[in-house]
């Protein structure tokens, strides 16, 4: 081994263990510690200026000890239900809409310590497909049977999502994105798409499907999920158990198996089915081993209830709803709704989700979301500023021929400017 790879394999050790327990890290050295990310450990070598890349934005470097839920109090219990809309606010939000695309739909809940409660909406109620913040509801069912595994040890739950490593099958195909790898032994980086024979632990799986939104991270996932449920105390199955499972399993009691997986924890938080769906699997492979019914969709009252949940500790229990906060913070480059400069200094929790499609139109050049058939664009966001601003906000929206990611990124601009006014 090489002299330099020899030097950065100590050097992320030596980081790890040099560093007091009660020591204020910055996340990415705190989360590798605690979860074996190792996209993590590369960002901790950045922010110590001994490994070459972008730093992330001041929101972006909070320590681990410092995500906390929001609502686990009896304000958080006041929100079992949504409030009633806040005057003020709900004027301010109705200004930002008179000249824009009718389809635009939001909800937004101020929940600022020592300030009253603020919501306001727009067309709360109309559903789009999700897209990739589908992929909340595979991260609620995940921790959903972990907890099932191991009812009294979140230790044991940790464990198994640190250690048990998942191999890349057919199951990934096909998928465009691409997700960050970090080897510490060779201090090779790269950002590529997921290939068959690629491992990874539970906890990369999670970060891949939710921090780089790979449609293959979220196949396997979610594949896990179905086989922690069907075996039980016997979970992990070996790769023989697996296929024989699989084969022999017919499809209609997969899909039914797959679907509650994922879809009853919605409804053990409140979600009705009506309001949020999750209907198929994200990669063509896994659409043809495991066929869908009902199709997927969504609404901002529906993904602003999960954050609700989330704050308040209801999805599983407050570990899970933690960890699951912990996987939603952006350390990465942030995108569409959460580019928004005015968002720099904040802590982002973050899942979008886009959707487009064109056919030929005259003088009309199709783009990245930016459709004339359909252009969904999905973005649900916490945001903790310094000062202790915070808020949730669920915004969807389906304008055709206007680049989305630019309209979502503007429209933060103007809701935080609102909000901290």
């Amino acid at each position: 081994m090489k002299p330099r790879r020899i030097s950065l394999i100590f050097m992320v050790i030596g980081i790890l263990l040099i560093l007091p327990k009660n020591h204020t890290l910055t996340y990415p050295i705190n989360g590798y510690q605690s979860s074996g990310i190792r996209r993590l450990a590369r960002l901790s070598l950045i922010l110590e200026g001994k490994y070459s890349g972008t730093k992330p934005l001041p929101g972006a470097q909070k320590s681990i000890s410092e995500i906390r839920l929001n609502l686990m109090n009896p304000r958080g219990d006041s929100l079992s239900l949504l409030p009633s809309e806040d005057r003020e606010l709900q004027q301010q939000i109705n200004s930002l809409f008179p000249n824009r695309d009718i389809s635009y739909s939001l909800v937004l809940l101020e929940i600022t310590p020592s300030r009253k409660v603020r919501f306001a909406s727009r067309n709360m109620d109309r559903k789009y497909p999700p897209g990739s913040v589908g992929k909340l509801a595979i991260a609620a069912g995940l921790f959903t049977e972990l907890g099932k595994l191991y009812p009294e040890s979140t230790t044991k739950r940790q464990e198994l999502l640190k250690l048990r490593q998942v191999i890349a099958d057919s199951w990934i195909h096909v998928d465009h994105h691409t997700v960050p790898i970090f080897d510490l032994e060779t201090n090779s980086y790269s950002n590529r798409q997921i290939k068959e024979g690629d491992s990874f632990s539970l906890y990369e799986w999670l970060d891949h499907m939710l921090s780089a939104s790979a449609n293959s991270a979220a196949s396997i996932v979610w594949k896990e999920v179905i086989l922690m449920r069907a075996f039980g105390s016997n979970y992990p199955p070996s790769l023989e158990q697996e296929h024989e499972f699989f084969q022999k399993t017919s499809k209609s009691e997969l899909w039914d198996l797959a679907n509650s997986v994922v879809n009853d924890p919605l409804r053990s938080i409140g979600i009705p089915q009506e309001d949020w769906q999750l209907g198929s699997f994200f990669t063509s492979t896994g659409k043809k081993n495991i066929p869908g019914s009902g199709g997927s969709y969504g609404n901002p009252k529906a993904l602003l209830q999960y954050l609700i949940a989330l704050e308040r500790g209801k999805i599983v229990d407050p570990w899970s709803s933690l960890e699951i906060k912990r996987l939603m913070y952006m350390t990465a480059r942030r995108i569409r709704y959460a580019a928004s400069p005015a968002l720099n200094n904040a802590a982002v929790y973050f899942k979008s989700g886009s959707q487009y499609r064109c056919n030929p139109e005259p003088d009309f050049k199709c783009e990245k979301y930016k459709g004339n058939v359909e252009n969904y664009m999905n973005s649900v966001a916490i945001v903790e500023h310094p000062d202790q601003t915070t808020y949730m906000v669920v915004l969807m929206s389906n304008v055709l021929r206007q680049n989305s990611a630019v309209e979502h990124q503007s429209l933060a601009t103007f809701i935080d400017r609102i909000i901290k006014k």
